[in-house]
């Protein structure tokens, strides 16, 4: 029986990732889908839902807000400029925020007709007005007799 050296030919999966060896498996794969999932967060209170969405790097004529079926739907496609100039080369190209769709179901206590949103700072802010028998009523005392 003859003793052979175990010899790990394959590297690991870091050196893969972070080399770019392993075709399909480096950075470049993931920023070629051409979508994101931008962030959200939603607060409440009784007055309004508020969403904020992060989306840095549009223009605000890139967002698509609908209501369809108390649906709220946020969407924007952005067009990439690939220009390259003649003496110019692009060596590595990850910018990713080129399209995405979020939906959301309202409740019916919503006045989906008075829907505001601003974009500012990379942030595109919805304000969605609750109906007013949806919000909260002060305790009432009742008078004895």
């Amino acid at each position: 029986m003859a003793l052979v050296r175990y010899q790990n030919q394959f590297p690991s999966f870091f050196e893969r990732f972070f080399t770019n060896e392993l075709e399909g498996w480096n950075r470049n794969h993931f920023s070629n889908t051409n979508t994101t999932l931008p962030s959200v967060n939603i607060r409440e209170n009784a007055d309004a839902f508020y969403v904020e969405v992060a989306a840095p790097g549009f223009e605000k004529s890139e967002f698509k807000i609908e209501i369809n079926n108390d649906v709220l739907t946020i969407s924007s496609e952005k067009k990439i400029n690939e220009e390259i100039k003649e003496d110019e080369k692009i060596t590595k190209h990850e910018f990713s925020y080129q399209s995405f769709t979020r939906s959301f179901t309202l409740p019916e206590l919503v006045e989906d007709d008075k829907i505001t949103a601003q974009y500012e700072n990379g942030i595109l802010s919805i304000v969605i007005p609750k109906k007013e028998e949806a919000k909260p009523k002060p305790a009432k005392q009742i008078e004895i007799q």
